[in-house]
């Protein structure tokens, strides 16, 4: 699987878990400056400059898969009607996740319990996922993640029992236990729950031992642990019980409603198209916002829109893609009888 992953930055993101009702500001005008400056203005008339080179690159030759086998990423941030449309649907008054007890029956994974709540694709899972470990509000060592002592033994002895009986949650927390069962379900072609996730989050995964993770932990780099976990929280998926699923979901629906509010849109610069644009996630894909060429003051009306419709249909055929993949993980994996 050929997975590409492009990264963009959060220009600026202010989280207020009080302030549930506050829309999220949207861009005015962007302009290029001299010295590799942005200038971004808001709706609410606040300005802010950014250093491109701060900013993450889609570099030259970018690549979309159309092949039906990869998920291509951007981790931008979630569109303000999306996130309504979640808080409309599942907060109560307290501001907490209402669980819905007539989905218990389809809520046998958590990509498809995540899925019923969030709906759109695999992006939005692996998006959703990473704010909630990113803000701390699910750990990999809560109490309910804890398998219970027990001598019991399955007779026939199980694949399932053998790989697992040794973990002290029901995901592969050690560093040590998580990247040999990585290195198993590598051999048995069985990573699919992996699929989507980008290539150099498993990177991170296989090169960081144990203690370097504490270490990370211990120093707040809050980033590179959610990465990590969330290979690690995916390789453990599968085994999880439906009282953990049923956790994730409401943990994550939560996180993703107090994330994303008063957040800035994304930036990223097409570097093939010489262009910074900002981009969120809505409940059908990557949605463009504003779109500014460096040179748009030489440029011809003509020249503006080609360019203009050569990223919009870039980011079609990036939903497009993303959509079949999925409806394809969906027929295969998770609807199997």
């Amino acid at each position: 699987m050929k997975t590409l992953y492009i990264s963009t930055l959060l220009v600026f993101v202010c989280v207020l878990g009080i302030a549930q009702n506050a829309s999220k500001p949207t861009i005015s005008e962007m302009k290029w400056g001299l010295d590799y400056n942005l200038h971004i203005k808001l709706a609410n008339d606040t300005n802010y400059v950014v250093d491109v080179r701060g900013l993450y690159h889609t570099g030259k030759n970018l690549f979309v898969d159309t092949t039906d086998q990869s998920t291509t990423y951007y981790p931008v941030s979630l569109d303000n009607e999306f996130i309504q449309y979640l808080k409309d649907q599942k907060l109560t008054g307290k501001d907490e996740v209402k669980f819905d007890s007539s989905l218990v029956s389809k809520n046998k994974t958590l990509w498809a319990s995540l899925h019923l709540s969030l709906k759109g694709g695999y992006v939005h899972f692996i998006n959703c996922l990473i704010y909630t470990l990113e803000s701390n509000k699910i750990f990999l060592t809560d109490p309910i993640m804890k398998r219970p002592a027990s001598n019991w033994k399955p007779k026939p002895m199980t694949k399932t029992f053998r790989r697992t009986h040794k973990w002290e949650y029901y995901i592969p927390y050690d560093q040590k236990a998580a990247r040999k069962e990585y290195r198993l379900r590598k051999r048995d072609d069985d990573l699919k729950d992996l699929q989507g996730v980008p290539t150099n989050f498993i990177e991170l995964f296989q090169n960081t031992s144990q203690k370097q993770y504490e270490q990370y932990k211990s120093e707040e780099k809050r980033q590179i642990v959610s990465q990590i976990d969330l290979v690690r929280l995916l390789l453990g998926a599968k085994y999880l019980g439906k009282d953990q699923i049923q956790y994730i979901q409401s943990k994550v629906l939560t996180s993703v409603l107090r994330y994303n509010i008063n957040s800035l849109p994304s930036v990223i610069i097409f570097d093939d198209y010489n262009a910074a644009v900002s981009m969120t996630l809505d409940n059908t894909g990557y949605k463009i916002g504003y779109v500014v060429f460096r040179d748009q003051a030489t440029m011809s009306p003509n020249d503006y829109e080609t360019r203009f419709r050569k990223i919009e249909l870039l980011i079609k055929a990036v939903n497009d893609a993303n959509d079949r993949v999925f409806k394809k993980r969906l027929e295969k994996y998770y609807q199997k009888k």
